[in-house]
């Protein structure tokens, strides 16, 4: 949206780009890659409103960038189905200035999508109905350490997406450069590798283990956190269709498991599991407000939103001392390095790895 209309970009809104977001997409994570679907699920919504959007009568006077927030507002509530997350991501991550008409446009592409989602994948939240136990006082010293915590790792984290995203330089970044299938051949090895001396746990999006988390079962190694935390950074070097969100809220379970213990919470961990998962989200994307909305309707704990508020904005701020934001920052390098490209006349200068 931010881009200028010239020629010479490589087109981000397609039909083509929907097959190929989908069924690599799916590919990939059916293949172990740490990546979730909601990267895809946003591109491909906005794809399909840009569509849309040639075929609407002129007399209705709806721009161009409003039905692509839509889009990908939708494709963030289909993939998780969290219908108030979707209306957060759009305000929160695609604009700063959401008009009253806009809005309306929003909510129902929204509504929509809830309503397909919940069509195939029923009415359930995503992680169920979790049981979260705990007083104030757990509360308040959960939310001190996870907020430091997942703020200084999930900040790190982002550091380094948008390193391999910007500003990567030496011999691996010059073989993704030139022979970006041998790259990812490659990463997918070491994704195979890291999967077989973990015990499989580094796998696909980690919704399985997360939800074996809340529910109760602690059977897990003290490193499925960085196993996982290196597994999905891995597979966002790798250039493959995929999200982060999904893998982040896997992480934080992670952090919050091995915070259990330190706590004295490892009999009834539910309340520091959800804290790590909207804090590492939160820190990674800078984004508090829909990391605890999410959360909170993915795990429907409308009986702790305060802690989910209070540690997704500390981690968000603690997280800004070690990275800028994730998706503008790779964003505002996406249109620079194509502006230099098209002066050079090089072609577009698209980045590899930038997904949501």
């Amino acid at each position: 949206m931010s881009r200028p209309e010239t020629a010479g970009w490589r087109p981000l809104l397609t039909l083509r780009i929907i097959v190929g977001k989908v069924f690599i997409g799916v590919a990939a994570v059916g293949s172990g890659f740490s990546l979730g679907r909601e990267g895809p699920t946003v591109q491909v919504g906005a794809s399909l409103m840009n569509v849309l959007h040639r075929w609407l009568p002129g007399a209705l006077h709806i721009p161009r960038t409003h039905m692509l927030v839509a889009g990908g507002a939708a494709g963030i509530a289909a993939a998780f189905n969290t219908p108030l997350a979707g209306i957060a991501f759009a305000i929160e991550e695609l604009t700063r200035s959401v008009e009253a008409r806009m809005s309306g446009l929003i909510i129902t592409a929204i509504v929509l999508a809830g309503i397909v989602s919940q069509t195939f994948l029923g009415k359930a939240s995503y992680f169920g109905q979790i049981a979260i136990a705990g007083s104030d006082r757990d509360m308040a010293l959960a939310v001190a350490v996870t907020a430091l915590v997942c703020g200084v790792a999930g900040g790190l984290f982002s550091r380094m997406l948008i390193i391999g995203s910007t500003s990567w330089r030496g011999p691996l970044a010059d073989l993704r450069a030139r022979r970006p299938v041998v790259f990812a051949a490659a990463c997918g090895l070491l994704v195979a590798a890291l999967g077989f001396v973990s015990g499989g746990v580094s796998f696909g999006s980690g919704y399985a283990e997360t939800r074996a988390l809340l529910e109760g079962d602690t059977q897990l190694a003290w490193y499925y956190g960085p196993v996982k935390f290196i597994a999905t950074l891995i597979a966002y070097l790798s250039g493959l269709p995929g999200g982060i969100f999904a893998p982040s809220l896997a992480i934080g379970a992670g952090i919050g498991h091995d915070l259990a213990p330190l706590l004295g919470q490892q009999e009834a961990q539910g309340l520091l599991l959800v804290l790590c998962m909207a804090g590492f989200l939160a820190a990674v994307t800078q984004a508090p407000i829909t990391s605890f909305i999410i959360v909170m309707e993915m795990v429907d704990g409308y009986s702790v939103i305060i802690g989910l508020m209070a540690v997704s904005l500390l981690s968000a701020g603690v997280s800004r001392f070690f990275s800028q934001p994730l998706y503008h920052t790779v964003a505002r390098h996406m249109i620079a390095r194509n502006a230099a490209a098209l002066v050079t006349g090089q072609g577009d200068g698209a980045t590899p790895g930038a997904k949501v």
